[in-house]
């Protein structure tokens, strides 16, 4: 059984810093794409990150590109999100994903694709 446990997730004033962190288990982890989404109230869950097997491959989306750094430690089973200069309209709850392939896809990245499996969530809350 395939699971993924985010952590670090919480209450951060704006400008602030957070690293959010997924384990997963039940799958060989250096095998495939890992990524972050977040899904804020009352809109649709959109992409944030993503990363491919090795971690030599990332994209970002606009809205986070220069503040958000997705990267990945295969000894551990893990994918960290560390977020420095946050908004208050990055207050979400964040979710991790792993992907089906080695290599980032669009679709994953469209959201036209979506990841084999999700994580529980992780709560990001921003004060202005």
């Amino acid at each position: 059984q395939v699971q993924l446990v985010e952590s670090g997730g919480g209450l951060v004033q704006a400008g602030g810093s957070l690293r959010l962190s997924c384990v997963v288990s039940g799958r060989t982890f250096s095998n495939y794409a890992m990524g972050w989404f977040r899904q804020a109230p009352g809109k649709e869950r959109e992409f944030v990150a993503g990363i491919n097997w090795s971690g030599g491959s990332t994209f970002y989306a606009d809205s986070v590109e220069g503040r958000i750094t997705i990267s990945r430690n295969n000894a551990k089973n893990t994918v960290y999100l560390q977020m420095n200069s946050l908004k208050s309209e990055d207050t979400a709850v964040y979710y991790c994903a792993v992907d089906s392939v080695p290599s980032l896809r669009h679709g994953f990245v469209a959201g036209s694709a979506p990841p084999d499996y999700w994580g529980q969530g992780t709560q990001v809350t921003v004060s202005s």
